[in-house]
């Protein structure tokens, strides 16, 4: 990052040029990045997003005008990339109803920022994102 935005802001730019399939250039100074700026332009999980060999288009789900967002992609493999994001100005509950994504409700998926595995229950899933913040998922196929 050049210092002008926040880790979490850093977070849901990388996640958007990855879910968009976009050449990903660092237009810092390599020599005196932070580690967090480090950790994310180097996470795998999310480069495994961007790099997906299929490169289907994104689909864009505005959950509230101006505020959040759901965005997603299906991968190569038959899985999805799930992204769940906030431009407003204040944390936000973003609430993922599975059959709007027309998908089943899947019992697990991978958190690409946390590097764990998440079990869901139901037919929704909701996360607590910060303002300007991501969290992104991918599910396996269903």
């Amino acid at each position: 990052g050049n210092g002008r935005m926040t880790d979490d802001e850093y977070r849901t730019h990388m996640t958007l040029w990855s879910l968009l399939a976009a050449p990903l250039l660092a237009g810092n100074d390599l020599a005196r990045m932070s580690k967090s700026t480090l950790d994310i332009l180097t996470n795998k999980e999310i480069i495994a997003i961007d790099q997906d060999a299929a490169a289907h288009p994104v689909k864009r789900n505005v959950i509230e005008e101006g505020k959040t967002e759901i965005w997603t992609r299906e991968l190569e493999d038959g899985s999805t990339a799930v992204a769940l994001f906030n431009r407003g100005e204040q944390q936000a509950s973003i609430t993922v109803e599975w059959s709007k994504l027309g998908a089943s409700a899947p019992a697990s998926g991978r958190d690409l920022w946390a590097h764990k595995d998440v079990a869901f229950s139901g037919q929704s899933y909701t996360a607590t994102v910060p303002k300007h913040g991501v969290s992104a998922f991918r599910l396996p196929k269903s």
